[in-house]
Order: structure tokens, then sequence, then C-alpha cells
């Protein structure tokens, strides 16, 4: 099995476990606060996923850290990742189970690149007309980059629509040099 595969049937069974204790949004919010801390804090990334640390110092480790904002069957759950060798999976894990979640409440997540910060409006804008398009709510996350010159860049899942000044300059001169 692929790590993309295994870390599905983990967001599965947490999925299922969240609907059975009515708590599904609940462990999407832990579990990115904790997917987060292992991808962007070192000496968390090195507490979890090395294999010089005990596998109970890491369960340990993660108990304390959460037993006071999750229930235990959530805490059963992670104990069982980590028995099983998978918390390198944890980031996986979240993607994949933040997939499940946003199916379950009609959700999309969509990426938008602009040239520049986009105003109030225009985010406002933007929101409106992708929740016409897709029929779902839609969670944005704006991403600045002036190279791009100007228009959008939008991605929805795995498709992406490059409608950047830039793309458009790059397709003009390469029609003019098959001229």
């Amino acid at each position: 099995m692929r790590d993309p595969t295994i870390a599905r049937n983990y967001a599965e069974a947490l999925f299922e476990l969240g609907e059975r204790h009515g708590e599904t949004e609940h462990f999407a919010t832990v579990m990115t606060g904790l997917a987060d801390a292992i991808e962007l804090e070192p000496a968390v990334r090195v507490a979890i996923e090395s294999p010089r640390v005990p596998k109970a110092t890491k369960e340990q480790l993660l108990r304390s850290a959460l037993e006071q904002f999750v229930a235990e069957p959530f805490l059963r759950f992670l104990a069982a990742v980590i028995k099983r060798g998978r918390q390198g999976l944890l980031p996986l894990i979240n993607t994949e189970y933040a997939a499940l979640v946003d199916e379950k409440l009609n959700r999309v997540r969509a990426g938008i690149t602009l040239a520049r910060e986009p105003d109030d409006e225009m985010r406002d804008a933007i929101q409106e007309r992708l929740r016409e398009v897709t029929g779902k709510d839609v969670i944005l996350r704006f991403r600045k980059d002036p190279a791009i010159l100007g228009g959008v860049i939008l991605r929805i899942g795995d498709r992406i629509i490059d409608g950047s000044l830039r793309r458009r300059m790059a397709r003009l001169r390469q029609h003019l040099l098959n001229t």
C-alpha cells in the first residue's frame, strides 16, 4: 500500500469515529492543529517521527498535549497510529480527513493567486462567484504573487485555471514566434 492509501484508510476510520461521537468537525480542527505543529515546528516533528523516541513516549507527549482539547476516542486513535508506526503520516491523514469533512459539509477549498492582496470586496465577489459555479460553500486561501503581473490563477482540487497576464503574454509570444 502507498502512503496516500494508508492515510485515507486512517482518515476514514477517524471520520467514522467522529461521526459516532458527534465530534467530526472538532476532530478536524484538532487534526489540523496537530498537522501544522508537526510540519512547522522541527522539535515536534523530531519527537513524533524519530525512531529514537519510544512509541510510548510519543503517545504520552500527544496525550498530555491534547487531552484537555479532545475526547478519549481521539486519543486512542492517535495511540493506534503511533503503535503501528504511522505517525509520520499524520499530516497526510489530516489532508484526507479534511477532504472527508468538506465532502460531508458540501464544501470545496480553492486557492486563489493574485498579483496583489485582494480587498474585502474582491474576496467576497470571488467567493460568491465560486459558490454559484460550484454549488458548494467555498473556503478560499489567497496568495500574493506579483510575478503573475495581473489576472488570477484558480486551483480547486486538482483543477487549475490560469488566467494570469503572465500566461496570456507567454501565449501571445509563442503565437508571434510561430507565425
